[in-house]
């Protein structure tokens, strides 16, 4: 029998996972010596899950931006929401000779220590953002795993679940867009949508099925939760705004854009544009913010900062290697509090530079990880 397309893919990542881990038993230990470099000899890599997603489209629009007022060269990885593809791309890069810093957006959470191994191997700095495994440790692996960062995935999904309960009365059926399954930021904000919904009985979460981040797979998923729940349907909560585009599609095929709430993460453009505009009977109930161009340009500075010298990991305090970021709720009445920061990325990377990674508004660091579940 012909193995699925899944099983191939754990297959391939399987296979790509173990040449990098050849790769650092060939490597000398020598090899990932501390060293301060100079950063004619850095490169810059910003590796996404899709471009697809508004949220990495903003990340690799950080990271341009930080590699201009750095002037560093920037290779973008784009991993095609694909374990086996990110890895393959990455130590495509690592054999380049260039020492880099990274910003890997892992597709999988299970991605981290294949890929930390090999950068550490070739004298790099790497910085996690959203999925690592929660006992794998920056400080149990040395200075080249420089820092793991995100934004709580618990307080965001409480905080959606809250505004939606609110916005369909309190009572009613709503139904869940998770991401990838394994993914710690997934888990996180599914775990405090659970959560926030307890404190409202007469709200039931009908079901929760992953659309992997994807806004094509967001539109497929909720078309066959519509063909089986029908007009029970009162609300749509997603992990990522990414998905929530394509229920909305799916909400205005089925002509029900004016009866159902929708609240998610992240606040793109495209539903910042509904909100504004009033769609469907203001339709997007509440979102969170933080931003993907404010993620990558932390998660590079603070590996940069590790190459050059300017930090030493090992020193800092564990909360600035396992690290939570602020995060905030949004509504229609306080949107506008927010997205004027998209409206001067540059301005915000000059904030960056001068206050560093971890005391720049509006996601200064408010904690530490792992992020424990409710």
């Amino acid at each position: 029998m012909p193995l699925s397309n899944t099983v191939r893919r754990r297959a391939a990542a399987a296979v790509a996972a173990a040449a990098l881990l050849a790769m650092t038993a060939c490597t000398s230990t020598t090899a990932a010596a501390q060293k301060t470099l100079d950063k004619k000899d850095i490169v810059l890599v910003a590796s996404v899950i899709n471009t697809t997603n508004p949220y990495m489209a903003s990340m690799i629009q950080g990271a341009q931006a930080l590699s201009k007022k750095l002037d560093v060269p920037l290779q973008i990885v784009d991993s095609e929401g694909s374990s086996q593809t990110e890895i393959s791309k990455i130590q495509a890069i690592l054999a380049q000779g260039k020492k880099v810093a990274l910003m890997v957006n892992t597709v999988a959470s299970s991605d981290a220590p294949p890929i930390v191994n090999a950068v550490k191997a070739a004298g790099g700095y790497v910085t996690i953002w959203w999925n690592k495994p929660d006992n794998y440790e920056p400080w149990n692996v040395g200075d080249n795993f420089v820092a793991f960062q995100k934004h709580s995935g618990v307080e965001s999904g409480e905080c959606t679940a809250k505004a939606l309960a609110d916005s369909i009365g309190g009572k009613g059926n709503v139904i869940a867009l998770a991401g990838v399954q394994d993914s710690t930021t997934s888990q996180t904000r599914v775990a405090g949508l659970k959560e926030g919904l307890k404190a409202y009985p007469n709200v039931h979460l009908l079901d929760t099925q992953p659309a992997n981040w994807d806004p094509q797979q967001g539109l497929q998923v909720t078309q066959n939760l519509l063909a089986k729940y029908g007009n029970q349907i009162n609300g749509v909560w997603a992990a990522d705004d990414g998905m929530t585009i394509g229920a909305i599609q799916a909400m205005q095929n089925a002509g029900r854009i004016n009866d159902v709430k929708f609240t998610s993460d992240g606040l793109y453009p495209p539903i910042i544009d509904d909100m504004q505009k009033h769609l469907g009977n203001d339709a997007i109930a509440g979102e969170t913010f933080h931003r993907g161009f404010m993620a990558a340009a932390i998660g590079l500075y603070t590996a940069y900062q590790a190459a050059t010298g300017a930090i030493k990991p090992s020193e800092l305090p564990h909360e600035k290697r396992d690290s939570l970021f602020k995060i905030s709720c949004v509504t229609p009445q306080n949107l506008t509090d927010f997205t004027k920061y998209d409206n001067n990325i540059d301005g915000w990377i000059d904030d960056l530079l001068k206050n560093g990674p971890w005391d720049t508004q509006p996601v200064p660091l408010v904690g530490g990880g792992p992020e424990k579940l409710p």
